[in-house]
């Protein structure tokens, strides 16, 4: 059944709208969605955990009568939301792709999303402890592509990304330490956005040292990413490095782009994935802007960027699982993605991190000074197009072998490194009929500047309508 007309089929903005104004009720909106998930969610597995269909009803039941009452709580008044299955839900199950546990607390950004008023239906699946742009668990199993089931969603967000672009949600969180909030929109065609760090703050745990993850929205349209990323952003005193507010310019659809693609062949990459995204930055042209290729690596240079990369996600990933790996019940479930990044955590001394330290700056530095001649820096969202689900990740590309589990998403670095706010947009789709995505990455702190851009670029390409999934009829 087509969503076109339906209640599935509106933006997140007009379904907002919609219940404002009570022209649909929050238990019409619920019935709905829950009917396509039954009938779309079995092919992907991108929904995870779903609560019993009279919980979610009665609960939306609540919802129309506050709403009658004058009660609305926030623009997504009895939207039914599933929270990436690395976040907690108070009274829902967590599982972190590893062993499901019932949450006693919302994550910090969930009660934000509780407080626009969401209806939290279930989970969005997950790798194991988020590691590796595969989307499959031992706990639920893998996600498939929301263009092609028998193909990977990406990861981490990839149960977010298939569930949004199947409509199965209106708007999704996701979270993104190495492209989670870039490859798998790229991969279903969708838009995401990696925040500048401390944007959407997170409480509990290291508040100082873990930089490298941060949670953003998905969506399938540059307007609801915005609505989605507003609720989950600001102050709060838990997270004391957050940011309040949005700063920077708010750019029109000029200015200048810096193509940095596959790095002037440094980085290994499949012929499809530069036919679509090269094509596609005509679109940046037709917006009034300039492109220019730069080959070269602001900063830092192309023979360093993996090892510090490794460095840097050694310590942090690593940390993550040294935790896990300290009870022998978890430690015997660990996938080789997680024992891989304890091992190398091992290795490291505090010189080995500092030293890091210094190289991440020199290439914040090389990028502060490539923003003063352009707006924008862009690369591909993945350098690969969505591979066989069955894999659990690409041994090679072109001939060069892929020594990790993460080596071929080396393209997503670079904008982690620097904390830099990075857009991922819709690019089009390759010969396979698959979909690819552009990262956009902002000056810092410019999350509104691409936000702008977003708006501008789905104006002009009307990427997120071109192509519906086939599951969708």
């Amino acid at each position: 059944m087509s969503p076109a007309g339906s209640i599935v089929g509106l933006s997140a903005a007009e379904l907002s709208a919609a219940i404002g104004k009570q022209q649909v009720s929050c238990v019409e909106v619920m019935t709905a969605h829950l009917d396509h998930i039954d009938r779309v969610n079995p092919a992907v597995n991108a929904i995870v955990a779903l609560r019993p269909r009279d919980e979610l009803l009665a609960e939306a039941a609540g919802k129309d009568r506050l709403l009658r009452d004058g009660g609305r709580q926030g623009w997504m008044h009895g939207f039914p939301h599933a929270v990436k299955d690395l976040a907690d839900v108070a009274g829902l199950t967590s599982s972190y792709g590893l062993m499901p546990m019932v949450a006693d607390a919302d994550s910090l950004f969930v009660e934000r999303i509780r407080a626009a008023g969401a209806i939290f239906i279930g989970k969005t699946n997950v790798p194991q402890l988020g590691l590796g742009s595969q989307t499959y668990n031992h706990v639920y199993g893998t996600t498939g592509n929301a263009y092609d089931p028998a193909k990977t969603a990406g990861g981490s967000s990839g149960g977010a990304a298939a569930a949004v672009a199947l409509r199965m949600l209106p708007v999704a969180d996701g979270s993104d330490f190495m492209g989670s909030l870039r490859n798998p929109p790229g991969w279903n065609n969708v838009y995401g956005l990696r925040p500048s760090f401390g944007r959407v703050p997170s409480a509990g745990g290291d508040q100082f040292v873990a930089q490298g993850g941060v949670e953003g929205p998905i969506a399938r349209t540059a307007t609801d990413l915005e609505l989605l990323l507003r609720t989950m952003a600001g102050y709060d005193d838990r997270a004391p490095l957050s940011l309040d507010g949005f700063t920077g310019r708010a750019a029109g659809p000029t200015g200048k782009v810096a193509w940095l693609g596959d790095l002037g062949g440094y980085l290994p990459m499949e012929p499809e994935v530069l036919a679509v995204t090269r094509a596609a930055l005509g679109h940046f042209t037709a917006l009034g802007m300039t492109v220019d290729t730069v080959d070269e690596l602001p900063g830092l240079g192309t023979d360093r960027l993996w090892p510090t990369w490794l460095t840097y996600r050694h310590w942090l990933a690593g940390n993550g699982v040294r935790q896990v790996h300290a009870d022998p019940r978890l430690r015997a479930l660990l996938k080789p993605e997680a024992l891989f990044e304890y091992e190398g955590l091992q290795r490291l001394s505090a010189i080995d991190v500092f030293e890091n330290a210094e190289l991440r700056s020199r290439l914040y530095e090389g990028f502060r000074e490539l923003f003063a001649t352009y707006d924008y820096a862009v690369l591909p969202t993945a350098q690969v197009m969505p591979f066989d689900a069955s894999v659990h990740w690409p041994e090679s590309i072109n001939g060069t072998a892929m020594p990790t589990y993460h080596r071929w998403m080396e393209v997503t670095t670079i904008g982690t490194m620097i904390n830099a706010p990075v857009l991922a947009v819709p690019a089009g789709f390759g010969a396979s009929g698959l979909p690819i995505g552009l990262q956009v990455i902002g000056r810092n702190h410019d999350d509104f500047g691409l936000l702008a851009l977003a708006k501008a670029w789905e104006s002009q390409t009307g990427a997120w309508q071109a192509r519906l999934p086939s599951l969708l009829g």
